[in-house]
């Protein structure tokens, strides 16, 4: 692992761009690709949509998504620094990867990331973010009104929130992923208050009209389809942190890179979904909620098992 460490100390506290010297090619590819993603992640975010379109049409084996908006984010602006505290928060998680950790543990340590970069790191991504196609729009409705089981449960049987209230009741999931009170998100900068709470009310149901499992493998693909629609800074290191980890086992890291950009496309071909008046909706089937919407569910290159058969 020291290899790669001093493929991201080097990369991201010298400011490269979107290439690394690396004459020999004794790093790997999954390692420079990794580092790719982290640095924009970590460093530059204005540079994660066209890092990671590159990235799928290096997996995909094709040119950019056919009418997917591209942004202009400021490519010209030089990346910021990033603090020790980073690399070792980073190498934390990446050398427990396969310690057992909850899905909750690795949640809470990969968003704690962001309490190790730079200050002007909120700044860049509250720009970031109001650039991405419907976000301004979708953060000018105010606050996100939470959702309740009551509200579910009214539903008729075989409806959107019908199917919604049963994903959250029979995997004993908390409505929201996480207590946005507890994580005092209203005192972020606008839009960024309303973008973490939105998502953390939505991202189970984005799952179900997405066509996501709640699988560890799927887990990781909808981390890519939710960055690709609104800029998620928390997915951003979920991919860097996911890819760093893979990036010593090629099979691992072609799994992960695969799902990782097929819905990366998805989510960057699929109308943007976090304006969307769900409660209009709770009483339609969800292939009708996918029509009206725009949405095809996704096409999951593996299984979306596959970690947990192998285990």
């Amino acid at each position: 692992m020291e290899g790669l460490h001093t493929l991201y100390a080097g990369r991201v506290r010298s400011g490269i761009d979107s290439r690394i010297e690396d004459p020999e090619g004794g790093l790997g590819a999954e390692r420079r690709e990794a580092a790719e993603v982290a640095h924009a992640a970590f460093a530059a975010p204005w540079r994660l949509q066209p890092v990671l379109d590159r990235f799928a049409a290096r997996r995909l084996d094709s040119e950019g998504p056919d009418g997917a908006e591209g942004l202009d984010l400021g490519p010209s602006l030089s990346p910021l620094p990033v603090p020790d505290g980073l690399f070792e928060a980073l190498w934390a998680i990446v050398e427990g990867a396969g310690g057992g950790r909850s899905a909750l543990e690795f949640t809470q340590a990969t968003a704690a990331l962001g309490g190790q970069l730079d200050p002007g790191f909120l700044a860049a991504q509250r720009a970031v973010s109001l650039q991405w196609p419907g976000v301004a729009e979708a953060a000018a409705r105010g606050w996100p009104e939470p959702f309740t089981l009551e509200q579910l449960a009214a539903a008729p049987r075989g409806s959107l929130a019908g199917e919604f209230h049963d994903l959250i009741v029979c995997n004993g999931f908390d409505l929201e992923v996480l207590d946005r009170d507890a994580l005092s998100l209203r005192d972020l900068p606008p839009p960024l208050d309303y973008l973490n709470a939105r998502i953390l009310q939505v991202h189970d149901l984005w799952h179900l009209v997405g066509g996501y499992r709640t699988t560890g493998l799927h887990e990781i693909a909808i981390s890519a389809f939710q960055l690709a629609q609104f800029g998620h800074a928390y997915s951003g290191f979920v991919l860097a942190v996911t890819l760093t980890s893979a990036s010593a086992d090629p099979l691992r890291y072609a799994v992960l890179s695969g799902v990782i950009a097929s819905a990366w496309r998805h989510g960057r071909t699929t109308p943007p979904l976090l304006g969307v008046d769900w409660p209009a909706l709770w009483d339609q089937p969800l292939d009708a909620v996918r029509e009206a919407l725009g949405v095809r569910p996704f096409d999951s290159p593996w299984p979306a098992d596959l970690f947990e058969r192998a285990a």
